[in-house]
């Protein structure tokens, strides 16, 4: 057997995102003789040598495939764009080996639907990608936006719930040429991304850009990211955002993406009972639930015009989110009894209609194989027709 670079098994673990001991629990080592941690540093230092076995299992554990543990030495990083997020740390290790995948996958699929693009002549640039700066106000930004998308408030609120409008909005976004994909985890619930470690990911390629949206959040705060994320498209700002608005260009996508849906002048219009948590919080909900928007964002308005302080923000957009963890749960219990709509109409609708579209229209022209539309779409090969109806 090849001679494994002890490097190798270091770079892997860490890009998984484990740390030795989870790693070593995981990969079940230790006994007697060494503890777990031990253990696996007797491979990770080369003072014990790997076997086939135990490379099988670290490929499965640190998610690699395994004729990645026979090269020389670690691969090069990867372009996966900026990490606009502000999360805590242990949840920043805990989720790395999940989102670096995520974003690999994200990136694969970017090339091959450039390459089809090309392919059918229809590879063209997107004038609105890297089209603002920072510096242009909010308001400003917000306008633009909405006339590149061709955005229509009303129409958004008389959508009958938050799902209808996302899809409303999702609709004109891919009209424009972004594909929109709903993605919180690798293909099972078992590798679940919280939104507490990603929100949404922007990939600002002016031939095909894409938005990917976690959908472990409520239906409600989606149309609110995506909003956020086709910002930072136009900002030309590829990269990860997360529950949090530390940093500059995460604070203006937030400003830009709550003024869309909650413009100036009407939060300011509305008498909020700001001396109270608890009645601001079923005020803040039952205006969110008005205008098919999340509480959240509606407390985070009322922080941007400085009508609530940073502290009663983060109260309020706490409990609700508590609320909506217990309406979720509730909803899980209410699909045990088996019913629910089929694998094929979440998978269609967690793809997006673009990305169905251009699959087959290139598959019936003979241009695009059942093995790269599988990975275009997230699927295995032989679910591809059935998925898109052909």
């Amino acid at each position: 057997m090849p001679e494994i670079n002890p490097a190798v098994l270091v770079w892997a673990r860490e890009s998984a995102g484990l740390t030795v001991a989870k790693a070593a629990k995981s990969l079940a080592l230790g006994g007697t003789k060494s503890s777990p941690e031990e253990a696996l540093l007797q491979y990770e230092q080369g003072r014990k040598a790997v076997s086939r076995a135990l490379l099988t299992k670290m490929a499965s554990t640190y998610r690699r495939p395994l004729l990645v543990f026979y090269l020389p030495k670690p691969p090069a990083s990867a372009e996966k764009g900026e990490d606009f997020r502000t999360v805590p740390e242990e949840i920043r290790l805990e989720s790395k080996g999940s989102l670096d995948a995520l974003v690999r996958d994200i990136f694969l699929r970017k090339e091959l639907i450039k390459d089809v693009l090309q392919d059918i002549e229809e590879a063209q640039p997107k004038e609105y990608v890297k089209s603002i700066n920072p510096e242009l106000s909010v308001q400003d930004a917000a306008t633009k936006l909405s006339s590149i998308i061709n955005f229509d408030l009303n129409s958004f609120r008389k959508c009958a719930k938050p799902e209808d409008a996302f899809s409303y909005l999702r609709k004109l976004v891919e009209n424009i040429g972004t594909f929109v994909l709903l993605i919180g985890n690798l293909g099972s619930h078992h590798t679940n991304i919280p939104v507490e470690a990603f929100r949404g990911f922007a990939l600002a390629d002016e031939i095909a850009p894409i938005i990917v949206i976690n959908d472990q959040d409520a239906p409600a705060a989606r149309s609110f990211t995506l909003l956020h994320e086709l910002t930072h498209i136009l900002l030309g700002a590829t990269g990860l955002s997360g529950s949090r608005a530390e940093s500059r260009i995460e604070r203006y996508c937030n400003d830009v993406a709550s003024f869309i849906l909650l413009p100036a002048g009407e939060i300011e219009a509305f008498e909020w009972p700001v001396d109270n948590e608890e009645l601001l919080v079923r005020a803040v909900s039952q205006r969110a639930r008005n205008i098919n928007v999340s509480g959240s964002m509606v407390a985070y308005r009322l922080y941007s015009a400085g009508i609530i302080t940073i502290e009663v923000w983060n109260n309020v957009s706490e409990k609700l989110r508590r609320l909506w963890l217990m309406h979720k749960a509730a909803q899980k219990e209410d699909r045990e009894d088996g019913s629910g709509p089929s694998y094929y109409v979440v998978k269609r609708h967690k793809v997006g209609g673009a990305v169905i579209d251009l699959v087959n229209r290139t598959m019936r022209e003979g241009v695009l194989t059942a093995t790269k539309a599988g990975k275009m779409l997230g699927v295995k090969p032989a679910n591809v027709y059935n998925l898109i109806g052909i």
